[in-house]
């Protein structure tokens, strides 16, 4: 009796810990995606793409949506010529 009460747990926890190990895994993969690379995703889905050929699309389509990206991006305003000095807190004499 004792024997089938430890199978039983030794059961019940490898399914617990696959479980969670499984989840993990899956919540890491969805967020390590870039918006690039969902959206090449659901292009080559529509295309039906499977293999090398949607490697290939999915690599030459996130360079291009980068570059797009990058040529549109708003520009940083010009940096000032003026010279700024940070003056230190005043200390306390005590």
């Amino acid at each position: 009796m004792k024997s089938i009460a430890i199978i039983l747990t030794a059961v019940t926890m490898t399914a617990a810990t696959t479980a969670a190990l499984a989840a993990d895994s899956k919540a890491k993969k969805t967020s390590a995606q870039s918006p690039e690379s969902i959206e090449c995703s659901k292009q080559a889905d529509a295309k039906g793409l499977h293999g090398p050929e949607r490697i290939k699309f999915r690599a030459n389509c996130k360079k291009e949506l980068k570059a797009k990206a990058s040529t549109t991006a708003p520009t940083a305003p010009p940096a000032s010529t003026e010279t700024k000095t940070e003056t230190p807190p005043p200390t306390k004499n005590y």
